[in-house]
């Protein structure tokens, strides 16, 4: 028996979902060995993985590396866990995760066990707790296959340092044929330095009481000067006035933050779903009835127009950001 954990590089390191991956990896392997696969030639980027609890690491140095052709990538994953004979597949339920989980599952003909906020190994047999219905409950479910496959939401377990020592590092070189690649991505679009809201630990959103486009400049500069991402609502991104990847909500991307700010957003059921598991609620709007005002921790009534810019500048005075 042993577990993998697919990993994500980022920059120099790995991405902090990565390492909450490991620490959750290890807390239900009962002794087993925890094996990560990362997608990289380089060993730099697991060097730090070894006080996470990470002690063996396979690096793929192919051509799906920079291709992010997912076919392919589930593909070696899979060949990998075979390889080791793993019991359990642990993604991060990020983007990447949510696109590739899903295809190691099929692969492996294993049960899926998605956006898991709890795992727990139990009688032999690894048992997890899901949200369900919006956010309004939670159920334990487990794999009845003999590989379970494990997305793991964001933000809700702990990267905790435990240990020193090194990694030991190997090369993993997949079999595979050509014929696996069913679609390649060519080109990549994003913006160099922003923030993916499903990973970040503070995210400012806004809402139709931004009125337009124009003015999202305060929700940026407020999310600037605290380090955090921007987010947006339903009806903001339907509007066109955000793109699609910062939507937060039941249609959007399911957030789990220390701290959201709602800056002029009501708080309409769906945006709820997807972020009132956040830590801490902070809520800005003008109607002291909003629904958002349920769920905050902190509620200003009044209007962003007159708060944002002031929040932002007492913020930056002390984060210098």
């Amino acid at each position: 028996m042993s577990i993998l954990v697919v990993l994500e590089p980022h920059n120099d390191g790995l991405k902090r979902t990565s390492y909450e991956a490991i620490g959750a990896a290890c807390a239900i392997s009962n002794g087993a060995p925890v094996h990560g696969i990362v997608f990289s030639a380089s060993e730099s980027h697991v060097a730090h993985a070894s006080s996470y609890g990470l002690q063996q690491c396979m690096l793929v140095n192919t051509d799906e590396a920079t291709r992010q052709e997912s076919a392919k990538m589930a593909a070696t994953i899979a060949e990998a866990a075979r390889s080791i004979n793993a019991t359990a597949v642990v993604f991060a339920a990020n983007s990447f995760g949510k696109s590739i989980a899903p295809r190691v599952a099929i692969r492996l003909e294993a049960g899926l066990l998605a956006d898991c906020v709890e795992i727990h190994s139990a009688d032999g047999s690894l048992k997890a707790v899901r949200p369900v219905y919006s956010g309004k409950a939670r159920i334990t479910v487990s794999a009845t296959t003999e590989v379970s496959v494990i997305t793991l939401r964001p933000n809700v377990f702990t990267a905790k340092q435990t240990s020193s020592g090194s990694v030991s590092c190997s090369a993993f070189t997949s079999t595979l044929s050509a014929s696996v690649r069913s679609a390649a991505v060519t080109g990549q679009t994003k913006n160099e330095g922003t923030l993916d809201v499903s990973e970040a630990d503070i995210i400012v959103s806004g809402g139709r009481g931004l009125k337009g486009p124009e003015h999202f400049h305060l929700v940026e500069e407020l999310a600037k000067s605290l380090g955090g991402a921007v987010g947006a609502s339903r009806a903001v991104v339907d509007a066109g006035w955000r793109p699609h990847r910062e939507q937060v909500g039941q249609t959007g991307k399911t957030v789990s933050p220390t701290m959201y700010v709602a800056c002029g957003i009501s708080g309409a059921v769906q945006h709820l779903a997807g972020m009132s598991s956040s830590k801490i609620i902070v809520a800005i709007n003008k109607d002291k009835d909003a629904p958002i005002f349920t769920v905050a921790d902190y509620g200003v009534v009044g209007d962003v127009f007159d708060i944002l810019p002031k929040l932002t500048s007492a913020i930056s005075s002390v984060t210098g950001k």
